[in-house]
């Protein structure tokens, strides 16, 4: 275990540091966050090369999330997916059986409404508060202080949450009890599956009617078909730019968890159907590392792309 304390803060939490688990794409951003707004922080991640640019902005390495949670009063995840979640929260090495009385636990990662609930019932019983939140504008928003964050659990609990939670993005929103966070991120999961589609179809219908497709991005981002992934993810596209700023192995995820959760409420959603069917095509092809603006590739393959100009035949 390391001997060193915790970088010195101007603030901390309700007299303790800030935890932070998963610093990944996203993760790595709202760590740095935390520390600007000088928190002292104390992070883990699987590997400790993801963690470098937090540890030399002054944030405190541990080497696992039991070590991490009796250290700090309140912590936040972003892990990839439900079975992580489980294993950081539940395992024996997990942050609920080692975190100190009265800590407050935040998980950022999209996960199962089921297993939110699971993980707030287990933290009520051991003196605890966790809510599910949840966030959503990709690896720009986590920069820029632009994410939305969708939130369920105790409403005291969000309360305490709130302020640190602004230092993320501007829109929080409380949607009631636990899970329910993770409901709102699959409405907005089934959004975007759905916009992604219609943007790869428009651009290859462009292509093979022989439009500029810049022009076309110019003409359509302001008008009713304006859309996030439209102005952020259609570029990326047309500079062949594939890198993820969320991973097409996780909108899998997320979609199936949408996907299970409509059937159990007997809901016929076509359209989250074929988001699902597609990503995870996409994924078997080998794009699952990509970000999901790759959806491209698969009009691509199947032979929907084309350079066809006006009166060609």
């Amino acid at each position: 275990m390391s001997t060193t304390t915790p970088s010195a803060g101007s603030q901390n939490f309700e007299g303790g540091a800030i935890g932070f688990i998963g610093l990944g794409v996203m993760g790595r951003s709202l760590a740095g966050h935390l520390l600007k707004a000088g928190y002292p922080l104390v992070v883990y991640s699987r590997t400790r090369a993801s963690a470098e640019s937090a540890i030399a902005a002054g944030a405190q390495w541990v080497a696992s999330p039991a070590e991490l949670a009796p250290r700090c009063r309140l912590i936040f995840t972003m892990v990839g997916f439900p079975a992580d979640v489980e294993e950081v929260y539940l395992g024996s090495r997990g942050l609920l059986p080692h975190a100190a009385e009265g800590s407050l636990l935040v998980d950022l990662t999209t996960s199962t409404p089921t297993l939110a609930r699971r993980i707030a019932a287990a933290a009520t019983q051991r003196g605890l508060a966790a809510l599910d939140a949840p966030v959503t504008g990709g690896d720009i928003g986590a920069r820029n202080v632009q994410l939305s964050i969708m939130v369920g659990g105790d409403a005291a609990a969000f309360a305490r949450a709130e302020l640190i939670l602004r230092l993320f993005g501007p829109t929080i929103v409380h949607h009631g009890v636990a899970g329910s966070g993770q409901h709102a991120k699959m409405c907005n999961q089934i959004m975007i599956a759905c916009t992604m589609t219609g943007v790869c179809e428009a651009l290859a219908y462009a292509r093979g009617a022989g439009l500029d497709p810049q022009l076309l991005l110019k003409s359509t981002s302001g008008g009713g078909a304006a859309s996030w992934s439209l102005q952020s993810l259609a570029p990326r596209i047309l500079q062949g730019n594939f890198a993820p700023g969320f991973y097409v192995k996780h909108f899998c995820k997320d979609l199936a968890i949408a996907l299970a959760a409509a059937k159990e409420m007997q809901l016929d959603l076509p359209g989250l159907v074929l988001g699902e069917k597609l990503y995870r095509e996409l994924a078997a092809s080998g794009h699952a590392e990509e970000g999901t603006q790759a959806l491209w590739k698969l009009y691509e393959t199947k032979g929907n792309y084309t350079k066809a100009k006006i009166g060609q035949g």
